[in-house]
């Protein structure tokens, strides 16, 4: 199987300035080295759904010059490919040594919806802390599940130590942690520290050097994929991570399915099911995205024939393609019946 996201031009040149020892590859004098704020092997059960906006006007792109931002988001989402993940418990962690400063806790692990966000006016965090480092740095780690912060203002804490659980607090419409970063009271991207206006790709990490290669830049990425024996919803996908997986000829249909999220405007996507001698069952070529898209599901599948599911592998290409070229492909397959 391959889950594989062409590299951004932008991130080719920052690893460049990097190698040269230029801004992109330097950590800030004084700032804290940051370790990973949620125990997770990031790109594989936690991912990156949106940066800090590096963008002041009304408008809003990301510290590479990408879409993956939202105007005036102050932190990175770490976000859960599902909420069984999140029931399962992913522990959030200090990011960096330090002392808690203040917190909060209590509020219940609901799914904020549509424009409507009075119900959690002024406590938009919802159950949180936030962590002095020292020299004016500050973290703050939001929306974690009720009940399950560890510590109190005044207790220090070590870097890698769990504070809480990923939850759902506050406003959010799922499983992640929002963590910002501060220095002095100003916003810091933690990915371009003191990148200068503008820029693209520049500024300081302040990322740990081991977390840095697995959390380069990606435009794209895929965070659900699978097979189904019935009808494929977002809501379905969000909340167990994975449909009702068919087990043999009797299944009633077979349909793949992939979320993918960082979408932009122009790409075109693919999937195709084909059956165990190498012939395309079912195909779903959507039309190009006409504007940039959070999260994007995708199925394609067929019920199943008169004299049931032929055993063998089962197998589906997903393909995102920009201007003729692929970005973004994963392959995967399920296996029906008695493998020959």
């Amino acid at each position: 199987m391959s889950n594989r996201t062409m590299p951004h031009p932008r991130t080719v040149i920052a690893a460049a300035l990097a190698m040269l020892g230029g801004a992109a590859g330097a950590v800030a004098a004084g700032a804290p080295v940051l370790q990973l704020p949620l125990a997770c092997d990031i790109g594989r059960n936690c991912f990156i759904q949106t940066y800090v906006d590096a963008d002041p006007s009304p408008l809003a792109r990301d510290y590479m010059c990408g879409a993956r931002a939202q105007d005036g988001h102050n932190g990175t989402d770490f976000r859960l490919p599902s909420m069984a993940a999140q029931r399962d418990g992913v522990d959030v962690l200090a990011a960096a040594d330090g002392r808690v400063l203040r917190q909060r806790d209590g509020m219940a692990d609901v799914p904020v919806a549509g424009s409507d966000h009075s119900a959690v006016q002024n406590t938009e965090c919802g159950n949180g802390l936030v962590i002095d480092h020292g020299g004016g740095w500050e973290t703050q780690y939001c929306h974690l599940a009720k009940g399950s912060l560890r510590l109190k203002p005044g207790e220090m804490v070590k870097a890698g130590h769990p504070v809480g659980r990923v939850g759902l607090s506050g406003l959010s419409q799922y499983p992640h942690v929002h963590f910002t970063v501060r220095h002095g009271g100003r916003i810091i991207d933690p990915f371009a520290h003191d990148a200068p206006p503008g820029s693209c790709g520049a500024g300081a990490s302040l990322w740990a050097p081991a977390l840095q290669p697995g959390l380069a830049y990606r435009p794209r990425a895929i965070i659900n994929h699978g097979f189904a024996s019935g009808p494929v919803t977002m809501q379905m996908v969000e909340e167990a991570g994975a449909g009702q997986a068919p087990d043999g000829a009797d299944a009633a249909a077979l349909v793949a399915y992939i979320r993918a999220i960082g979408l932009q405007a122009g790409d075109i996507q693919l999937l195709t099911v084909k059956d165990p001698s190498g012939h395309v069952i079912a195909e779903n070529r959507a039309k190009p995205m006409e504007r940039n898209q959070a999260q994007t599901l995708l199925y394609a599948g067929r019920k199943r024939p008169q004299d049931g599911w032929r055993p063998g592998l089962y197998q589906a290409s997903y393909r995102v393609m920009r201007d003729g070229i692929v970005v973004l492909e994963q392959d995967f397959s399920v296996g029906l019946g008695k493998q020959p």
